[in-house]
C-alpha cells in the first residue's frame, strides 16, 4: 500500500503529541549529557510543523521541505539542524511525487543518515542519532512488517549503545560518565519512530 500526504499528516500529529508527552524526559536526558533543552527543541520544532501542515502540498518532496524549513525556524540547536538536514534529504528524493512505497523508506533513512553525517562531521559508532538511523536503515531493508521492524531496530540501537561511552558531540566531554546512559538524540529518535509507527 502506497503512502501519501494523508499518511504524512497523520504521522506529524502523532509525533507532535509524542514530543509534548516526552518533553520533560528528553530535557532530563539531555541535561545529564548536554544543554538540557532537547525536549524544548523537539516540541517547538514539531509545533512549528503542525502550524503549517494544513497548507502542505500534495507533492511529498515539497511537503517535507516545508516541514524542514518550519523546524529550522523554530530552533537554532545542532539537533534541530540535523533533523532538518535529514528531512531535506528525503525531500530531495521525493520531489515531484505524490506517493511512495513503504519499501523506499530504508533508502530515505540511509540518505538522511549520510547527509546528517556530512553536516555534523560525525562517524557512526559515536553513540548518536546517526547510529539509530543506521540501525533503522538496515533493520527496515526487506522487512515484511516495517512498523515492527522500525521499533525493534530503534530499541536495539539504544540497547547496544547504552553501555558504550559517547565519543561525538557535547556528550563526549562526559566520557565514561556517559556509559550506562542513553544518548538523548537516540532517545528522541526512538520516540519519533514509535509515534510514526503508531505504537
Amino acid at each position: 500500500m502506497s503512502l501519501a500526504k494523508a499518511d504524512l499528516l497523520a504521522a506529524i500529529e502523532r509525533i507532535a503529541a509524542a514530543m509534548e508527552r516526552d518533553f520533560d524526559a528528553l530535557n532530563a536526558a539531555d541535561g545529564a549529557l548536554g544543554d538540557g533543552d532537547l525536549g524544548v527543541t523537539m516540541s517547538r520544532g514539531m509545533s512549528a510543523i503542525v502550524a503549517v501542515k494544513d497548507d502542505l502540498p500534495d507533492d511529498l518532496g515539497l511537503a517535507l521541505l516545508q516541514c524542514a524549513q518550519a523546524f529550522t525556524k523554530s530552533s537554532g540547536s545542532s539537533y534541530g539542524t540535523l533533523m532538518a538536514t535529514g528531512l531535506m534529504s528525503a525531500a530531495k528524493t521525493l520531489k515531484g511525487r505524490t506517493d511512495m512505497e513503504p519499501g523506499e523508506i530504508p533508502g530515505l533513512i540511509a540518505g538522511a543518515r549520510d547527509r546528517m553525517q556530512e553536516r555534523g562531521k560525525a562517524a557512526l559508532g559515536g553513540k548518536t542519532v546517526l547510529d539509530s538511523l543506521d540501525y533503522l536503515a538496515r533493520g527496515l531493508d526487506g522487512a515484511a512488517d516495517p512498523a515492527s521492524a522500525a521499533t525493534a531496530a530503534s530499541r536495539q540501537a539504544l540497547d547496544d549503545f547504552r553501555d558504550k561511552p559517547a565519543t561525538v558531540g557535547r556528550a563526549r566531554i562526559f566520557g565514561e560518565k556517559s556509559v550506562g546512559m542513553d544518548d538523548p538524540g537516540m532517545l528522541a529518535m526512538h520516540s519519533i519512530i514509535l509515534a510514526a509507527a503508531g505504537r
